[in-house]
């Protein structure tokens, strides 16, 4: 809290720290803004004019400009994904042009290009630790493909283009926002919640109380069905009304697609602008612009590996649906030989419960967060010698669900803390779950005094929320969620390397970036992690062996469909970003209803408008990138088969091998490149061989 002074300081101005999210209103963003930009701005000026080509006297005066900027920067980014208010997007719309304008002008400033050039070139370059030269070297990349060599029109040309993509992004967002919580069912009679779970009755009429039916109940209504996930992915399991499965999923796939959150005519203009983005620094088309800063080296080479993929899960996927067929016929379905997109998600859990004997329901009082999180933490310890312990109330919150902990060494020193924003909040909160970075890692000298500043990191997922008096109980699905996320934050808060240009997932490209997100939700199927943590939250009996044994038998259900469902995405976003050209014969949504012939056995419906809602790359950073999943999972696979290889009981071998992963993968950030750190780790380049095993795709089925 800022002491009693005639003015209080504005918090967005703090610069540094922990955010002080009590504090925070919407109306003081664009006075921090203002102000902000104004002092970065002189202070890059001042910088052009005395630049020297060394670290000292380059990089760290550049690394404390663009610190200010992020800290501010990201906390109202951070705010907009999990606190979104119509006043917070006004002030985020005002300022977002003016710091894209500053942005530009700092990636395109030319003094500041040719001193890192120089620093390259001088003697003092073989100096610089490995970090601080992969650092350069992605200011020079960068620069370039932020057109630094670009003059007159086409500078500007590109400068308005960035403007015009980063306001159609946080359009796309909001529309997409607005659309899901715009349309909600709400049903009165039993015979409209037949087949739904108690979970998803109690969800349900929480959100008919909430929408104003005070006296609504779990088990006399009326309950309230939104394309809230939560809400919606039971829905379409378990609901036997198929005509309300078809309401359901028809209004999730043409979300934002039509009215005034259209977001059609949005995906056009982006695309079309990313082509003469890409055109304008000289690449054939975006893909190649992408990939510039990624692992993969071409379009060819991430198709090579997509279609290696798509033949193994194209044939499973087409012998999945026929068993469904076949198991739905069994049932007495009449749709069994026509069945339609609304019935697989149901069939395929009916299908489930029958052939592993459970439901996803039954495993839900055995996942209690608090059991959860204290499996995860003990599953960390285990492998990293880490030890996590809450720390709420040390760190002011957004919102008061969220919880704060800290992570200490084996020595008990502390070396980093992360916030968790667990519970769907579809009023104000995005949807799907992220990793982001609140604080860097950094060395820091003051006064001749070197600390290290520790990392902080921001976890957020949308599960299901306390209910009745419940704790937050779990799918399975919502458990592997928070792994993947909480491998994000440790990538981010177990990093070794002081400059926070290559700390934690900073300058670790793209496509390598999911590597140990992927690698967590291996854990949740290995028995000492699972037992540590599947416990009734009433009775805390253990989760029964025969539950363990069918799940491990149900974790390949499937996963030719699933697989080959990544594979879509992956080829309809590569496609989009490399062959296709708005303003042609085709639209967009023609590319993916062309792509859905090979990478699909049921085509997608023709009013299916899933690119108006497919955020990863119209909003997210993954255009040209989401093949990223699959390439990542490569590695994922691979570096979890290093603690099979090692035997999963041995628990020497397990801390051994959780040890080099540790001082590996998770330690060095981006500070080599992630093939390197693979190799060091693994002692040898990934196959895919471990990914098609763990699927149960490798030589048949």
């Amino acid at each position: 809290m800022s002491a009693n002074t005639s003015i209080p300081q504005n918090p967005l101005l703090k610069g540094s720290g922990l955010p002080p999210f009590d504090d925070i209103a919407p109306n003081q963003v664009i006075p921090a803004f203002e102000q902000l930009l104004a002092e970065l701005d002189q202070q890059l000026t001042a910088l052009e004019a005395n630049v020297q080509p060394t670290w000292n006297d380059l990089v760290e005066p550049l690394e404390q400009l663009t610190e200010k900027l992020s800290w501010s920067w990201g906390i109202v980014n951070h705010l907009m994904g999990v606190k979104n208010s119509p006043e917070l997007r006004e002030a985020y719309e005002t300022v977002q042009p003016q710091v894209i304008q500053f942005m530009n002008k700092l990636g395109q400033s030319q003094p500041i290009y040719n001193a890192f050039k120089q620093l390259r070139a001088s003697d003092s370059w073989q100096t610089l630790e490995s970090a601080q030269q992969r650092i350069v070297e992605a200011a020079i990349r960068d620069a370039e493909l932020s057109g630094v060599g670009l003059e007159g029109e086409a500078r500007e040309r590109f400068n308005a283009i960035q403007m015009e993509l980063a306001e159609l992004s946080t359009k796309f967002s909001n529309h997409v926002l607005d659309a899901t919580k715009a349309f909600s069912l709400t049903l009165t009679t039993k015979e409209e919640v037949e087949g739904l779970p108690q979970s998803l009755l109690s969800l349900a009429a929480q959100a008919a109380r909430a929408a104003g039916e005070e006296t609504a109940t779990p088990e006399n209504g009326p309950w309230r069905i939104t394309l809230d996930f939560p809400s919606y992915s039971p829905f379409m399991q378990h609901s036997t009304r198929r005509d309300l499965r078809e309401k359901i999923y028809t209004a999730y796939i043409t979300r934002a697609a039509s009215g005034e959150l259209d977001n059609h005519p949005l995906i056009e203009r982006i695309l079309e602008l990313r082509q003469e983005l890409a055109n304008l620094l000289g690449f054939e088309n975006f893909a190649e612009l992408s990939l510039a800063s990624k692992m993969a080296p071409n379009v060819e080479a991430v198709e090579a590996l997509l279609e290696e993929l798509r033949s193994v899960s194209y044939d499973a996927a087409t012998q999945d649906l026929a068993a469904l067929k076949a198991f739905a016929a069994t049932k007495g379905a009449a749709e069994a030989e026509d069945l339609r997109h609304w019935d697989l998600s149901f069939w395929a859990e009916r299908q489930r419960e029958e052939k592993f004997a459970f439901t996803a329901e039954e495993l839900r009082p055995y996942f209690p967060l608090p059991q959860v999180l204290a499996g995860l933490f003990g599953l960390v310890k285990r492998l990293f010698g880490i030890t996590v312990t809450p720390a709420d109330g040390q760190a002011p919150v957004w919102h008061e669900n969220v919880r704060y902990f800290q992570i200490a060494d084996e020595t008990g020193s502390r070396i980093a803390y992360f916030y968790l924003d667990p519970y769907s909040r579809p009023a104000e909160k995005r949807g799907g779950a992220w990793m982001d970075v609140c604080i860097n890692r950094r060395k820091i000298t003051d006064n001749g005094v070197t600390s290290i500043r520790l990392p902080v990191a921001y976890l957020i997922c949308n599960q299901t929320p306390p209910v009745d008096g419940k704790p937050s109980l779990m799918t399975f699905y919502e458990v592997e969620t928070l792994f993947h996320e909480f491998g994000h934050g440790l990538h981010h808060m177990l990093t070794k390397v002081d400059y926070s240009g290559a700390s934690g997932i900073n300058n670790v490209e793209w496509d390598a970036v999911e590597l140990p997100s992927q690698f967590m939700e291996n854990w949740c199927y290995e028995r000492t992690t699972l037992f540590s943590m599947a416990q009734h939250y009433e009775t805390g009996e253990p989760l029964p062996e025969h539950y363990y044994q069918k799940l491990l038998a149900a974790r390949n259900y499937m996963s030719g469909s699933a697989i080959l469902r990544q594979i879509h995405f992956s080829s309809v976003d590569i496609e989009l970003h490399s062959r296709y050209r708005p303003g042609g014969k085709e639209t967009a949504a023609d590319v993916r209803h062309r792509v859905a012939k090979t990478t699909t056995v049921l085509p997608p419906l023709p009013e299916d408008a899933f690119l108006c809602a497919f955020g990863h790359i119209f909003e997210g950073g993954y255009a040209a990138g989401y093949y990223s999943y699959k390439w990542a999972e490569v590695l994922s696979a691979d570096a979890f088969a290093a603690f099979e290889e090692a035997g999963l009981e041995d628990e020497e071998a397990i801390k051994a091998t959780g040890r080099r992963y540790r001082d590996t993968v998770l330690a060095l950030g981006g500070s080599q490149h992630p093939m390197q750190v693979f190799q060091s780790f693994r002692g040898r380049q990934p196959s895919t061989a471990s990914l098609l095993r763990h699927n149960g795709l490798l030589n048949g089925r």
